[in-house]
């Protein structure tokens, strides 16, 4: 669990159980008891586990209180709070739909093997508008066979991550692979919830023919590179896969060229410079590798002088936009950003990580040789993303560094310099 953010006002227990059980009354007692809440997954006691389970005993309708009892729900499943088990079977019959969810969750999280609280579960798929996908994903966690037929008429649901999750369980549950090809589809469907959502469903049922389908998906990269990890890091593991056949879609990734990518969206008409820079911006990274790759096409002369114009203005501290500039000026080989990709390559910012590993694959294409050593200085990261991508460019760039990570501690990282030592030496 990634806990960069978990206690970013540094409270201690007796602080959060106190922020806890503030009255709701008190001036800003709402978000002070949600607080108290979340970082309470910072303690994990029998003090803060009791108190957690005594704010979802308190049954005040207040919006304020009803999000601190979600989010103490929440934080007993990141505790692993097994004796919290009761108390979150009673909350799968309450009203509030996310409250259902958050135990649901958290009761896949803790783990079980009381079948009546899987039955109850299963149940939830017999009532009205709840969270179908959490539900479907944890009876499959669960690996419980009772709920196949609960599980089958969410295959034809109109919300296609639900679908997708229900196609993906039942594979898990059945042994039936024959129907993941359905999953796959979605990784170009229309709809960003829907693709991004197929892609864990691809990694729980272990579904290794989709490796390149993901590589080419219209996704932010951090989802697609996490698919990718996930599903070679265990073929690999497991010897039902080789490196080499998974090689070219994780240097697809790490790369990560808009012209590499299999578009879900379309123009029906050549779109202006401005435009495609406001594109850079959209959430659905689908829109945005578009505006990136007819840009290149299209405005190769005027695109450096507007994105060094979009950075100076906004890009800059918007970490979506700043990441696709810093790839792009790398693309049209812009010499004179150099510097601000080197400063993209060194800013250590939690948001601005995907950033990091798109300067050093920048530095590469811009063939700058100075960049060689910084690219060989960064090599000591332990960030998987940005430590492939200075061994592509810096390959890109005449130095072969494949030797000095041959027993690397990443899996893939290792599988990679052997194979091309092995292929340099063959």
């Amino acid at each position: 669990m990634d806990n960069r953010f978990s206690n970013i006002f540094n409270l201690t227990e007796d602080q959060a159980i106190a922020l806890l059980k503030k009255p709701l009354n008190t001036e800003d007692g709402t978000s002070e008891r949600y607080v108290g809440a979340a970082h309470l997954i910072n303690f994990p006691s029998e003090r803060s586990i009791n108190a957690l389970i005594e704010a979802i005993g308190d049954q005040n309708p207040a919006l304020e209180n009803r999000i601190a009892r979600r989010k103490a729900v929440e934080s007993l499943g990141r505790l692993k709070a097994i004796q919290a088990l009761p108390i979150l079977r009673s909350c799968l019959s309450e009203e509030d739909v996310l409250m259902v969810e958050n135990a649901v969750w958290s009761i896949g999280e803790i783990g079980t093997e009381d079948e009546s609280l899987l039955e109850a579960i299963a149940n939830l798929l017999t009532k009205p508008n709840q969270t179908y996908r959490v539900i479907v994903h944890t009876l499959a966690n669960f690996d419980y066979k009772p709920a196949i037929e609960k599980i089958k008429p969410f295959t034809n649901y109109h919300d296609e991550s639900v679908k997708s999750a229900a196609i993906a369980s039942l594979a898990r549950l059945t042994g039936d692979n024959s129907q993941m090809n359905l999953v796959v589809d979605f990784l170009q469907n229309d709809n960003i919830n829907a693709r991004r959502a197929c892609i864990q469903d691809l990694i729980d049922v272990e579904y290794y023919p989709a490796i390149s389908a993901i590589a080419k998906a219209p996704i932010s990269v951090a989802f697609r590179l996490r698919g990718i990890r996930l599903l070679a890091a265990k073929g690999i593991g497991a010897g039902k896969i080789a490196f080499a056949e998974i090689e070219s879609s994780l240097d697809r990734i790490i790369r990560d060229r808009p012209q590499d990518i299999d578009m879900v969206h379309e123009y029906d008409q050549p779109p202006s410079l401005e435009f495609l820079i406001r594109e850079l911006y959209h959430t659905d990274f689908g829109r945005c590798y578009l505006a990136g790759k007819t840009l290149l096409e299209l405005y190769s002369e005027e695109a450096p002088d507007a994105l060094l114009k979009t950075y100076a203005n906004e890009a800059n501290n918007d970490y979506g936009a700043h990441f696709h500039v810093i790839k792009l000026l790398g693309l049209l080989k812009h010499r004179p950003s150099y510097d601000l990709i080197l400063e993209a390559l060194h800013n250590t910012s939690p948001q601005f990580q995907k950033s990091r590993a798109a300067a050093a694959i920048a530095l590469g294409n811009l063939g700058v040789s100075e960049a060689i050593p910084i690219l060989k200085e960064t090599l000591n990261t332990p960030i998987f993303d940005l430590k492939y991508a200075c061994l592509l460019s810096l390959e890109k760039l005449g130095e072969n560094l494949w030797l000095t990570v041959a027993d690397d501690k990443n899996l893939l990282i290792k599988a990679k310099a052997n194979h091309k030592l092995s292929s340099i030496n063959s």
